[in-house]
């Protein structure tokens, strides 16, 4: 009794209603998220970008979409001050400033890209408080579309840089591609960096190693329609890479965003220390958490890095009777994996269009 008093004494009115005040914040940009990711998805941002202020009837028109569907959409846009709205003409507008953020012609300013992993992630919601309530974890094949939004990610975070600024942290690497060398990919997905490199490097070889069958086929085909001859995609699972990636068979390795979220992530980097050639280099992108919440906590993007790790890193591993390490483990961590794979040397670094990860530079 006495202590429950003592808490209805220590009860502040001023900050009970700023928390409930956050909380409505979240709910609407919650529901944003999700009318954001059709905005991309159909199309809409893209073709409001060319348009001068228009009727949802002409709107609809434009990107070829029912008009009832458009003008419920463009409510949530206008009441989400995304979209801007004059009643007197009935017309909408995106301003080109907000345009800069939501569109395919942003390149890699294209946030709404990321807005996808609300709805993908609120796809699979039952499963995780099943998991919550009985351990376990969520398959792969639970995420239709996970690989698909990771390619749009990918093609914004890595693609986009790939040649200006992540080939040239690892000094000479692009001379030796062009002159011909052995690359792999760890966790390659649809096998968008590697079909590029492929692309821009004939003369030497690469190969792509995912655990999605789906993923191999989409990469398989994009490589075919490119014609590219330089370049192989194989589905397997990586939990015993320690033991039978093939020894000192590549000059460049590299993972984007794949370690944390293996089965085995510790012998995913035994295999690929086994792989690389004693002078090759491994590059590492990873997620840039601390590992410690108190610090994540200053993370800007430390909410949707624990979502997304809860609801996709980390259960897909335990699915597979893995670690579960998360996305989130964290540089402290990642050195510490390293160094009991056997690596002797690391280097952090960190790219500034890149907020949610590192990139490390990683001698065998």
């Amino acid at each position: 009794m006495a202590q429950t008093a003592q808490k209805q004494l220590d009860f502040d009115p001023a900050r009970a209603e700023a928390f409930a005040g956050r909380l409505l914040a979240t709910l609407n940009n919650g529901a944003l998220c999700l009318m954001v990711s059709v905005g991309h998805r159909t199309g809409l941002f893209d073709a409001m970008r060319t348009l001068p202020p228009a009727t949802s009837a002409e709107i609809a028109a434009a990107a070829k979409l029912d008009e009832r569907y458009v003008r419920e959409w463009l409510g949530a846009m206008v009441t989400g001050a995304i979209v801007e709205y004059d009643p007197a003409t009935r017309r909408y507008a995106l301003p080109a400033e907000h345009a800069a953020f939501v569109t395919r012609a942003a390149n890699a300013d294209n946030m709404a890209v990321f807005a996808q992993y609300i709805g993908v992630l609120g796809g699979v919601e039952d499963d995780i408080v099943h998991c919550f309530r009985h351990g376990g974890g969520v398959p792969y094949s639970r995420y239709p579309r996970f690989h698909e939004v990771m390619a749009e990610d990918s093609g914004q975070s890595v693609l986009s840089s790939l040649e200006t600024h992540i080939l040239p942290l690892v000094p000479g690497l692009t001379d030796r591609l062009a002159q011909g060398i052995r690359m792999l990919d760890v966790g390659c997905g649809r096998g968008r960096v590697v079909n590029r490199l492929a692309a821009l490097y004939p003369k030497s070889r690469f190969t792509g190693i995912d655990l999605s069958e789906e993923a191999i086929a989409h990469a398989r085909e994009s490589a075919r329609a490119q014609g590219l001859v330089n370049v192989e995609f194989i589905a397997a699972d990586l939990s015993d890479f320690d033991r039978n990636a093939e020894p000192e068979a590549y000059d460049f390795i590299a993972t984007f965003d794949a370690v944390h979220d293996q089965a085995k992530p510790l012998n995913v980097l035994k295999g690929i220390r086994r792989a690389l050639k004693p002078d090759g280099v491994y590059l590492m992108q990873d997620i840039s958490g601390t590992g410690h919440v108190h610090k994540d906590a200053e993370h800007p993007l430390g909410p949707l890095l624990y979502t997304v790790s809860c609801m996709h890193c980390m259960t897909v591993s335990l699915a597979q009777g893995g670690e579960g390490l998360g996305a989130m483990w964290g540089e402290e961590k990642t050195r510490e994996y390293l160094a009991r794979a056997g690596f002797r040397s690391v280097t952090t670094n960190r790219l500034a269009h890149d907020l949610q990860n590192n990139w490390y530079t990683v001698l065998k």
